[in-house]
This record gives structure tokens, sequence and C-alpha cells, in this order.
């Protein structure tokens, strides 16, 4: 049998899971704390494996003489309970390398004003 769900019920279901460990290890106290350290050393990645939605908006261009290309990608999704809309630089193989900017919303009509108005 097979199973989908959206990837965001993946990035909330991995951040309580990633907070439990910590729990584990550390104790409540610590858990919530060294989470947010963990998710900001990887915010590219978790950002861009929270989306639900993305949106090509252009070439990505380098300054150096780089053997691959990169697109700019328009991205909405959820993580931890927030709507997520971010510009990332992607690979031709779908590979996040980095976020030009990031913004967080409670409500989703506001974050999908804000990926559809996305350049």
């Amino acid at each position: 049998m097979t199973m989908f769900q959206p990837v965001s019920v993946a990035a909330d279901r991995v951040m309580a899971a990633l907070v439990a460990g910590l729990e584990l290890e550390f104790g409540r106290g610590a858990a919530e704390g060294l989470a947010a350290r963990f998710i900001a050393a990887e915010e590219c990645d978790f950002t861009w494996d929270a989306r639900i939605e993305e949106r090509w908006l252009g070439a990505y261009e380098t300054l150096g003489e780089d053997d691959f290309e990169l697109d700019r990608v328009a991205m909405i999704g959820r993580m931890d309970g927030k709507w997520i809309v971010a510009v990332c630089v992607v690979d031709g193989d779908g590979r996040a390398h980095g976020i030009i900017g990031r913004r967080s919303f409670s409500q989703a009509r506001a974050a999908r004003m804000a990926f559809v108005t996305q350049h």
C-alpha cells in the first residue's frame, strides 16, 4: 500500500520528532531551543522540504563560472504551524542551494498573497 501526504505534514512531523528526540537527550527545557538552532543551521533544506507549491521565477545569475545553472523558485509551505513564503536558489535536480528571502505568516491567505506576488 502506498500512502501520500503533503510535504508540510511531514515537515510538522519532523519538527515534532526532532523536539521529542532532543527532549529525551537533553531534557524538556532545552529541546525547543536546540530544535530552533538545528532549524536555523539547516534553514535552506528545512524550508525547501516544507514546500507545498513552487513557482519558477527565472534564472539565478551567478558571478562565478559555475558548471551548472541555478534558478530562482518561489515556494509556499508550512513548518512548525506557520506558513512560509520564500525564494530559493535551486539547481536542475531540484535541490535548494540557498534562500534569497523568507517570510513567515500566521494565516494562509496572507501567505498565498505573498506567494502569488513574489517576483
